[in-house]
């Protein structure tokens, strides 16, 4: 675990649409992990800096972000859930994990959620092209970046058996069982 810190922290992201919210609320309830989701943190505390009309969505503060999650983070024990990770300070984080989907199941999910042209075609050419789990590896050290295939349920089920296995070894007393 990181220095001076209590308990694990982990990070899942991925390409919007790869399983991070549903993977992290799996892995929370089966654990004594936190759950953090950004997004929602970012919406209901209105850390943001206003709405992107190009990209719908809003435009992440991650200044306010960082210095609200500063203490909640040294004291670890957390899951959390964001499509980037680059921002993040990497003492935070003892494992990051990148969830990776095939395309078509991805344009199937995204497509399901509304997304239109634009957005739609920027998200499956970041998962093309790999972009977060290059952004992981520039960000934070090899060592403990988990590129995870997230197609179907069973993968997500086989994601969270691995993150259980490795509290297990590092941070037992975080396992509900």
């Amino acid at each position: 675990m990181v220095d001076g810190q209590r308990g694990p922290n982990v990070l899942v992201t991925g390409t919007p649409g790869t399983g991070k919210t549903s993977t992290c609320a799996l892995l929370a309830s089966a654990t004594r992990l936190n759950h953090i989701n950004i997004g929602e943190l970012v919406q209901g505390l209105e850390l943001h800096d206003g709405w992107d009309d190009q990209l719908q969505c809003l435009v992440i503060n991650e200044d306010l972000v960082i210095d609200h999650l500063e203490e909640k983070m040294s004291a670890g024990g957390n899951v959390v859930d964001y499509h980037g990770c680059d921002f993040f300070p990497e003492r935070w984080f003892d494992v990051v994990v990148v969830l990776q989907t095939k395309t078509a199941v991805l344009y199937d999910r995204l497509s399901n959620r509304g997304y239109m042209d634009q957005k739609l075609q920027n998200n499956i050419e970041c998962e093309i092209f790999q972009v977060l789990l290059e952004e992981a590896r520039e960000s934070y050290n090899k060592d403990i970046i988990l590129a995870l295939p997230s197609d179907t349920i069973e993968d997500m089920s086989n994601n969270v058996g691995l993150l259980k296995e490795w509290l297990r070894t590092n941070a037992p007393s975080y396992l509900i069982d």
